[in-house]
């Protein structure tokens, strides 16, 4: 039976982060994907937006590494050349509980650490949008975009220099924690030992941690799975500068933030995701049925969206651990400390702002076994 030190499932952006930094503390890291390639789940597939931190609890885990995870990972982009840009995000509103909720907002943010933000009148948002229409917004100058998977060969290949490797092809069909150790079995009929694993599955990690044999089940959450759609604008160039979001209504739960406009490196538009609660995490087709609502919800902030401008796209799914009608569930980080397995660590929930928070996620789970 082979032997490892560190196995880390899932060679998403955070299981890719997760690894990295093991490696770079020293420890031989193994990580196993069941894909062809790197970053072909959640990772693939979602708005490629660095978010600044706004929207979260204070003191949650979701507020306390997105911001921490928003400053590394600009570090990171500017001192590997990973290709990126700080465009600002605008929070539009338009209803009077919209308005109302602006405040709120601001503090929220305040509270995380998030300092940077402006509050604008009509007249001022669409001096910076002149298409814009709204009755007040937010202007958050620290939210960016990025290069996901230019940024996942940057993360493999610090892995690898650093005495790491990546192998996929590699699906796991149990882990079993004895003696001191792990013996995890993959669908080929391989078996590892090792002393550390890191469950990094995203939308697999609630059935991967049931399937650890030595983890008591009271600690692996109910998987749920929300599929955002995404269209994309027919004329390709997008009419802002800026990301635009809606702002929340503050009754709501945030499953999702709103059908908001992102804009790629290239200067594309592309407008979503909304929330469709699915028990299939494979269901990745875009109905284009469900455009209707996308023209409705865009014509809030830009009504001169033109008939027959949007396309569809692509399909994310968000690996949540909460309900349709529950408040958003906050990242869990679950190392010893929580569920009893010495050497384990479970990733579950880690849905946006996953992506923004990798690499501070990844600091987490190297002092977790340090």
């Amino acid at each position: 039976m082979d032997q490892v030190d560190v196995l880390v499932i899932g060679a998403g952006v955070v299981g890719l982060a997760v690894a990295r930094a093991l490696a770079l503390s020293g420890r031989e890291v193994l990580v196993i994907e069941r894909e062809a390639g790197i970053g072909m789940g959640t990772s693939s597939r979602n708005s490629e937006v660095i978010h600044a931190g706004i929207y979260y609890p204070a003191g949650s885990l979701k507020a306390q590494l997105c911001v921490r995870g928003r400053e590394l990972l600009y570090a990171y982009c500017s001192a590997r050349g990973i290709a990126h840009r700080r465009c600002g995000k605008l929070i539009v509103a338009h209803t009077p509980s919209q308005v109302a909720g602006l405040p709120g907002i601001l503090a929220k943010a305040h509270a995380n650490g998030v300092d940077d933000l402006v509050r604008l009148t009509a007249a001022e948002a669409q001096s910076l949008e002149e298409r814009l229409h709204c009755a007040a917004a937010l202007l958050s100058p620290s939210t960016g975009i990025v290069d996901s998977h230019g940024l996942m060969l940057a993360l493999q290949g610090d892995l690898e220099n650093a005495g790491g490797m990546v192998v996929c092809h590699t699906a796991v069909e149990e882990v079993v924690s004895t003696s001191g150790r792990f013996v995890v079995r993959t669908a080929d009929g391989t078996e590892l030992s090792a002393a550390t694993v890191v469950n990094a599955a995203g939308l697999d990690a609630c059935a991967l941690a049931r399937r650890t044999i030595g983890l008591d089940l009271m600690h692996v959450p109910r998987a749920w799975y929300a599929k955002g759609n995404y269209f994309t604008l027919a004329a390709g160039r997008s009419p802002f500068d800026r990301l635009v979001y809606p702002a929340p209504e503050p009754a709501q739960h945030l499953a999702g933030l709103g059908v908001h406009l992102t804009i790629d490196l290239g200067g594309q538009a592309k407008f979503g995701p909304d929330v469709q609660w699915t028990e299939d995490p494979q269901d990745l087709e875009v109905d284009p049925a469900r455009g209707d609502a996308f023209y409705a919800e865009v014509r809030k902030y830009w009504p001169e969206l033109p008939d027959g401008a949007l396309l569809p796209g692509y399909a994310g799914m968000r690996p949540k651990i909460n309900g349709p009608d529950e408040p958003a569930a906050d990242f869990r980080v679950d190392g010893p400390t929580v569920h009893g397995v010495p050497g384990l660590v479970n990733l579950f929930g880690i849905e946006s702002p996953g992506l923004t928070s990798c690499l501070a996620i990844a600091e987490r789970v190297e002092r977790l076994l340090r």
